[in-house]
């Protein structure tokens, strides 16, 4: 079954705990960390989600778009997420096998990020420690941008790399996803999507979730 991630930059934050509460039927709670650096925008970081984590069994994945992201994956997942994902080209090889293997020693899940202008045969030297890999379709930095569809092709080729090595790895997409471009992804073999703004301004969020989900 597809599993559908809402990134909480899209919710209100002055109702936050409302918010989380009205997407409770998906699967995981995305959290977009951003530092200003690694790209051009500012979110947020370890006290929204220590308080987020209060108030919810939901899975937290946790998607660091920021530099140097091995100095911090532990303190993230300390503070809450079930799974860290940070970017293959934010960090040196020797750091980002050191972070996979300390987020595995914390008991959580790994993951890294690809830039579209990334292609997904460097992530190969990594697949087989990774619980999961996120492919961007939109250039990371700030919600509501058009889908690439470009990236559909890297989706399928790491859906090939996954399947052929019979990896326990799931493939995630963020950007641009909507019930259109949803199915386009799912197609392509992705296993997550994360949906902001399509979820959060939905009139009925639950039923836009279920869509996703299921395609209609």
């Amino acid at each position: 079954m597809i599993k559908i991630a809402p990134s909480i930059l899209a919710a209100d934050f002055s109702q936050l705990g409302d918010e989380v509460k009205s997407v409770k039927s998906a699967d995981y709670l995305h959290f977009d960390v951003m530092d200003g650096v690694f790209v051009p925008n500012i979110s947020f970081g370890t006290p929204v989600l220590e308080s987020v984590r209060r108030i919810t069994d939901m899975t937290l994945d946790v998607h660091l778009m920021i530099t140097s992201p091995a100095r911090y994956a532990a303190r993230f997942a300390q503070s809450g997420a079930d799974i860290v994902v940070f970017h293959i080209e934010a960090e040196t090889p020797e750091k980002s096998t050191a972070a996979i293997d300390e987020l595995h020693s914390l008991g959580k899940k790994a993951g890294m990020s690809v830039k579209p202008g990334t292609p997904a045969e460097a992530l190969m030297p990594f697949m087989g420690e990774l619980d999961i890999v996120l492919v961007m379709t939109v250039e990371p930095g700030f919600g509501g941008q058009k889908f690439i569809s470009a990236m559909l092709p890297k989706i399928s080729e790491l859906r090939r790399i996954i399947d052929s090595c019979g990896l326990c790895c799931e493939l995630e997409v963020d950007g641009g996803i909507n019930p259109e471009t949803a199915k386009l992804c799912v197609n392509a073999g992705a296993d997550v999507l994360v949906a902001g703004n399509d979820i959060f301004r939905a009139p009925d969020r639950q039923e836009r979730i279920a869509a996703l989900r299921t395609g209609n």
